[in-house]
């Protein structure tokens, strides 16, 4: 390990993955919904899309992603509102999603299916949370003697296990008030992680 990396170094670091990803958020808010309609092993692909996807997505903003979109004011706007339409869309599939049986969770709901991989590491660099997390784990923990790749190499290896573990507790927070929930219940809940989800487009529109 480079002497960058010291214990005080690695404990800031790791407690800054943990509060990033412990609180609430699009990922959060999804996986939530996810794990309340179709269970936590259905649910196990969006979760690793987000925990592989973020790190990648903050090693290459390290590597200069972000500064490219600073110099394009047209790929920004259009990355943005991108990001606004698909959340919107996302938004309003857990408004007015019905509600599955706990029982029926193992079982494809007739066309209803839980992010996958591929998709849920792709709506990271629409996600305002994940730029916002992105450019301050950048700002402040890179830029020691190991250099700028090491140390987001570093960060996003701490990364996976902090959004994995998260996003478990959320998925399995969901699925144990689809449990406790009656059907009109469980339909407010989806309502609640919908309107939650809108919230967090507020920083994406104001740019």
């Amino acid at each position: 390990m480079d002497a960058a990396w010291d214990a005080a170094w690695l404990a800031a670091a790791a407690g800054f993955a943990i509060a990033m990803s412990a609180t609430p958020g699009p990922n959060n808010a999804m996986v939530a919904a996810s794990g309340a309609r179709f269970g936590l092993r259905r649910t196990l692909p969006h979760m690793l899309g987000v925990s592989l996807g973020f790190p990648v997505m903050l090693v290459l903003v390290a590597l200069g992603a972000a500064e490219l979109l600073q110099r394009s004011t047209a790929l920004q706007a259009a990355l943005r509102w991108v990001g606004a339409a698909w959340m919107l869309w996302l938004a309003w599939g857990l408004f007015t999603a019905a509600p599955a049986a706990p029982e029926a969770a193992a079982a494809p709901p007739g066309g209803a299916r839980p992010m996958r991989l591929w998709q849920a590491a792709l709506f990271q660099w629409v996600n305002p949370k994940a730029w916002i997390i992105a450019a301050g784990a950048i700002a402040t923990y890179t830029g020691s003697s190991a250099g700028v790749l090491p140390d987001a190499l570093a960060l996003a290896a701490i990364f996976i296990p902090a959004a994995f573990l998260s996003l478990l507790v959320w998925a399995a927070m969901g699925r144990g008030v689809a449990r406790l929930l009656s059907p009109a219940g469980l339909r407010w809940f989806n309502r609640a992680m919908a309107v939650l989800l809108l919230l967090s487009l507020v920083p994406l529109l104001r740019g």
